[in-house]
Formats: C-alpha cells, sequence, structure tokens
C-alpha cells in the first residue's frame, strides 16, 4: 500500500474522519459523501462503520453490523428524521438507528456510534 505525497495547499482535499480511541482515522474523501446515502469503511481492527452526511453538510457515523440480523449492511440503509433526529433504517427488517447516538428507535437494540467530522 502506498502513501500519496501532500498535496498543495490550493488543493486540499477535505477527508471524513472517525474518532478511534485518541486518534482521528481518516476514512475517504468528503466528495465520496452524498446525503441519503451511506459509505462502508473498514476499520484498523477489522470493523466496518457506516458513514453518513445530511444536507447541512453534518457527518455521522454508527456500525455497519446490523445487531439484529449480524450482516453489515446499515450502509444501504434509508435515511430519514423523526423529530428532527436523523437515522438509518436497516434495509433487511427496517429497524432504525439514531445517526447521532446509534439508540434503537423502535426496540432496544442499539448500535455504536462515533465522532466523525470533515477535515
Amino acid at each position: 500500500m502506498s502513501i500519496a505525497p501532500p498535496l498543495a495547499p490550493e488543493h486540499t482535499v477535505m477527508r471524513a474522519e472517525l474518532l478511534l480511541g485518541r486518534d482521528w482515522f481518516a476514512v475517504c474523501d468528503h466528495t465520496c459523501l452524498t446525503p441519503g446515502r451511506g459509505v462502508a469503511a473498514i476499520l484498523p481492527d477489522g470493523s466496518q462503520a457506516a458513514l453518513f452526511t445530511d444536507r447541512s453538510g453534518q457527518v455521522y457515523a454508527i456500525d455497519n453490523r446490523d445487531p439484529v440480523t449480524g450482516a453489515y449492511v446499515l450502509s444501504r440503509g434509508l435515511t430519514g428524521s423523526v423529530n428532527g433526529r436523523p437515522f438509518v433504517a436497516s434495509p433487511l427488517l427496517k429497524q432504525r438507528y439514531d445517526l447521532a447516538t446509534g439508540r434503537g428507535l423502535d426496540d432496544t437494540t442499539a448500535v455504536r456510534a462515533y465522532p466523525a467530522r470533515v477535515r
């Protein structure tokens, strides 16, 4: 795996990042994030995260693994909001998860939520 050289300031690339422990982990170029669509990312420990953005540019990250079925599919879920809170609905059984907290909106299941940013 090769690492690209740093870009000149006039070509700065904004990246979506997740906070893992004490370090920020660059996931993808921010242009890969489209409101209403998720992006799956493999993390250094082998787990997966699902990243989403809303129309204002706020980035959210949760586990990609659906806790009900065990499938890695939440990045493919349908997004929406309820009472101003963004959520993703699993594409399999439609359980909804708050994108900011990871809490289940329909039952007691939950997924991990990661601090995320674009930088």
